[in-house]
């Protein structure tokens, strides 16, 4: 049972409101509650434009009247919080990017607290971007993927160490073991000092008292790596999901993180709405009046739908339990599925004759 307000109710209209009342009452209350201005409310605020995308859509308002918040891919109802916010699937991080103008740097600073130059503690390696295509099927169940990626790894001879096996480290020469050597800059307000990594240890203080004869010092070399990745079921377009200290080695230092970016190829029957899925069904209109069954495909396998007689074309029907499985619960959204009732456009002569038959009974028209 989702404990989500009524959409009506949040933006404080009938159900009978017009499109243009709709626009109007969530413009006025979008004004009073937004987060930049004093005394808004930013809770509200998401609520409201959570409400106002369902409302003003033609159809996603219907299937709303019809079906309530699981007619229209209530993906966060499902475990609660905002559906696009991090959360942790088998050690992974997982993400959304919708594609905001700062790209991936605004990206890592907004989910994970700043980007690598800003970052205190140990020496990191390279973080590590790829890319996943999913078909519809394997967003929907999940799987794990395995990637081959060459990376700096480990050097397997002074295991990332920098110094020969035999060896140690020794105090560094240039900045005495302080890790920072001071320089002086001039500068138009005169010379200034400045305290700057040691360039010679890195900042470590020590060097090595003979660098490792494989990896030359850099405590690293390029190996093919197999990597599995757990994607889980109901991973959308757009995620992605974060394996740390999974990218590039680096001597003395902890590895990068891995990024790995999914896409989900777009489907030929059908189409993905939150935890909703969407497909369509042709009936004749013979059917559509006298009531039917249809063989229904879903990601499951085929299931039997029953269409009452006097179906109108585009009214939706919901199979529960037969869309995509919410992130962070063990539930599944609905599959929606629209009927279509399709006219004929050629006739023969006996078909003609009894449609007039027919037409001729009464007037009120042929599904009254």
């Amino acid at each position: 049972m989702s404990d989500k307000r009524d959409y009506y109710e949040v933006l404080g209209v009938g159900k009978a409101a017009s499109d243009d009342e709709i626009k109007k009452a969530f413009r006025k209350l979008a004004v009073k509650h937004h987060p930049d201005k004093q005394g808004g409310d930013e809770a509200k605020f998401k609520e409201l434009n959570e409400a106002y995308e369902v409302l003003k859509d033609k159809q996603k308002r219907q299937r709303y009247d019809q079906f309530g918040h699981a007619g229209v891919g209530g993906a966060s109802g499902a475990g609660g919080g905002n559906p696009f916010e991090g959360f942790n699937f088998n050690g992974q991080d997982v993400h959304f990017d919708f594609g905001g103008a700062g790209g991936f740097g605004d990206l890592f600073g907004q989910f994970f607290g700043g980007s690598a130059s800003q970052r205190q503690g140990p020496t990191r390696g390279r973080d590590v971007e790829t890319r996943v295509v999913l078909t519809f099927e394997e967003a929907v169940f999940g799987k794990d993927e395995v990637l081959a990626l060459h990376l700096d790894d480990e050097c397997s001879h002074c295991k990332g160490t920098t110094v020969e096996p035999g060896f140690g480290m020794e105090t560094c020469d240039v900045c005495k073991g302080a890790g920072q050597q001071v320089r002086i800059m001039n500068t138009m307000f005169g010379a200034i000092q400045q305290a700057v990594t040691c360039d010679h240890c890195h900042g470590k203080g020590k060097v090595p008292e003979k660098v490792c004869t494989k990896c030359r010092g850099s405590g690293t070399e390029r190996r093919e790596q197999k990597i599995t990745v757990k994607i889980p079921a109901g991973i959308d377009d757009g995620a992605t999901i974060r394996l740390r200290e999974r990218g590039e080695a680096i001597g003395g230092g902890v590895k990068g993180d891995l990024y790995v970016h999914i896409r989900v190829k777009a489907d030929k029957k059908f189409t993905r709405e939150g935890d909703l899925i969407l497909s369509d069904e042709h009936i004749s209109m013979v059917d559509a009046a006298l009531g039917c069954e249809v063989n229904v495909e879903t990601v499951d396998g085929v299931v039997t739908m029953k269409v009452p007689a006097g179906t109108q074309s585009g009214t939706d029907f919901k199979l529960s339990g037969h869309g995509v499985p919410h992130l962070r619960a063990t539930t599944r959204g609905a599959h929606i599925v629209s009927v279509i009732v399709d006219t004929p456009t050629k006739l023969n002569k006996k078909q003609r004759e009894l449609l007039g038959e027919f037409g001729s009974v009464g007037h009120k028209g042929f599904f009254s």
